[in-house]
């Protein structure tokens, strides 16, 4: 790394850091309304998270069921998170989620559609009407190459590969942002009238996930953290019932919901439909939580497989309707020699959302830190305990381009102040003398924290495991600040730092809520306590010079629903308890 070169200078009224849907959202939204915007991300534009994002975009259409509406889509949110969302967040989006559909036809994403024309949608775990629009099952895929589209037809300018180490500030506002081309060290300041994050999650921290390498380091709310931002929902983390077991070099690999959402069947070793022990009522389309530790609690009483998983069938469907409806998961495990027309994927639970992230304001997306702005899978308030699968496209969409225009109406209502230099050369040394560090023992401690998170923090918790967690990381942290100088590998070494932080917020959090609700389970905690329906916050402590030091935990009440959603609960609730007694 090149890092003692003078750097490269940019100036712009927003910056948005991250190259997912919800950053490119922002910047169409800032173009359009004439702003001045950067983008930077640490991946290619087209190769962002999204596209893992396979099942699809949820959105109260009607389209095949009139009977659906926004406020029983925010029901069903709410319910799903067990009631830790924040309404307000949850009915925004609900209210304008049918409208991120209409934006993403007019930008040519080829939705299926049924013969006579309407949008297709499909049905989800845990929603009470289809209102899944797709496209087979690379739905993130299409929408983020139609996001690409559209940002190269406006010429938006995108800086790619380019890892942000940090946010500027003077006198407590953000403004700017400081890191290096990862290609050659190149260091890169920018000057901003505010700041949008949209840095994805935090779940790189375990073992198994559905991220890529070097992906979803919890890099962004690291930076939110460390200039006074605070922290909320960090112990719940969704495990996704179904991510790929065999070979181990594609351990976590992500097996799209939409398997189960068309007709999948879960079977243990013992050839039982298990879910019958679980949700006879719902069976494979129950919520993403309770299927997950079904297949945990099979696995772990013995009826699992050799690789330690469960197995997901739909060799009963027609090959055709495989073929037209999953074509990715076809693709997927053909390459590694399993035909799921004829044959089960073998599958297992696998860390996949941060439901948790930066504390945000609902309506503006704005943290408590002046002139920083968060949005997407960075952000927390929309899932709660459990995120229902199809929501979080649409939170990117959605919350991308709310986020973008109040981060603008900031930006020019509020000027950027110049830079303070002094700060920017501080971090410069600072890296520095992180990228002497040896990369080959940063990244040994990297895995190692992945496998503390996921033998104690994962998807079944104690006292104890988490306790044991919390020592191992800081002897993790110990050794990462005492490693020996050697070949450097500074994204690796930037990357434990960010994921270091997120992991101990995650466990503290954990520790503190003694209950087990949605996707956070505590064997030793095994009821939900109504007194914990609060939100955990993580708070910063900082110092003159800015970074933070540790962390504090406070807890926080959450608003009530609006009447709609209200009566929207309680007719659901209904209608399941007479399906139930049927």
């Amino acid at each position: 790394m090149q890092l003692d070169r003078t750097p490269t200078r940019y100036t712009t009224d927003v910056l948005v850091i991250g190259t997912g849907g919800a950053g490119l959202r922002a910047a169409l939204a800032l173009h359009d309304q004439g702003h001045r915007v950067l983008v930077l991300g640490k991946r290619p534009k087209a190769d962002a998270h999204t596209v893992l994002a396979a099942g699809g975009i949820n959105a109260a259409l009607g389209s095949l069921d009139p009977q659906d509406s926004w406020a029983i889509h925010a029901a069903d949110t709410l319910k799903e998170g067990r009631y830790l969302g924040d309404p307000r967040a949850i009915e925004l989006l609900c209210r304008e989620a049918p409208q991120a559909i209409d934006e993403l036809v007019e930008l040519g994403v080829p939705f299926a559609r049924e013969a006579d024309g309407r949008l297709s949608q499909r049905y989800f775990g845990a929603h009470r009407y289809r209102r899944t629009c797709f496209v087979g099952d690379y739905t993130g895929l299409e929408i983020i190459h139609a996001l690409v589209r559209a940002v190269d037809a406006r010429a938006i300018p995108i800086l790619e590969r380019v890892y942000v180490s940090d946010l500027l500030t003077v006198e407590g506002r953000v403004n700017g942002a400081l890191g290096f081309r990862l290609e050659d060290g190149q260091p890169i300041v920018i000057q901003a009238g505010a700041v949008l994050l949209a840095t994805g999650g935090h779940i790189h921290i375990y073992r198994r996930s559905s991220s890529r390498r070097r992906e979803n380091t919890g890099d962004g709310m690291a930076l939110a953290f460390g200039v006074g931002a605070t922290l909320a929902d960090m112990e719940l983390v969704q495990f996704h019932p179904s991510g790929m077991v065999w070979p181990p070099e594609l351990e976590g690999t992500l097996v799209t919901e939409a398997v189960r959402g068309e007709g999948g069947r879960l079977i243990n070793t013992q050839g039982e439909r298990f879910m019958a022990r679980y949700d006879a009522e719902r069976m494979e389309l129950s919520t993403r939580d309770r299927v997950a530790l079904a297949n945990y609690t099979e696995i772990m009483a013995g009826r699992g497989t050799e690789h330690g998983g469960v197995w997901l069938d739909v060799s009963h469907l027609p090959a055709e309707v495989i073929e037209q409806r999953l074509p990715r998961m076809k693709e997927q495990f053909a390459l590694v020699g399993v035909d799921i027309t004829r044959e089960p994927m073998e599958i297992a639970p696998t860390a996949h959302y941060s439901m948790g992230g930066i504390r945000v304001t609902p309506e503006t997306h704005a943290t408590e830190v002046p002139g920083l702005f968060a949005a997407g899978e960075a952000a927390a308030g929309v899932h709660g305990a459990n995120r229902l699968g199809g929501n979080s496209l649409a939170e990117i969409l959605v919350f991308g381009r709310i986020a973008a225009e109040h981060a603008a109406q900031f930006a020019s209502e509020h000027p950027a102040p110049p830079l303070d230099e002094t700060q920017i050369q501080r971090k410069l040394l600072r890296l520095s003398e992180l990228s002497s560090l040896d990369g080959a023992t940063q990244r040994a401690l990297l895995e190692e924290l992945q496998s503390v998170m996921w033998e104690d923090a994962g998807v079944v918790r104690t006292a104890e495991g988490l306790q044991h967690a919390l020592e191992q990381l800081a002897q993790i942290k110990r050794r990462a600040e005492e490693s020996p100088n050697g070949a450097a590998d500074l994204p690796a070494t930037l990357d434990l730092r960010s994921m270091l932080l997120t992991a101990e917020a995650t466990v503290r959090a954990a520790l503190l809520r003694t209950e087990s609700r949605g996707a956070h389970q505590r064997a030793d905690y095994p009821q939900t306590d109504p007194s914990w329906q609060r939100t955990i916050l993580v708070l910063p402590h900082l110092t003159d010079e800015g970074p933070n030091t540790g962390l504090a935990l406070a807890t926080a009440e959450l608003p009530e629903p609006s009447p709609e959603v209200v009566a929207a609960i309680d007719e659901t609730e209904i209608e399941m308890a007479g399906r139930l007694v049927e």
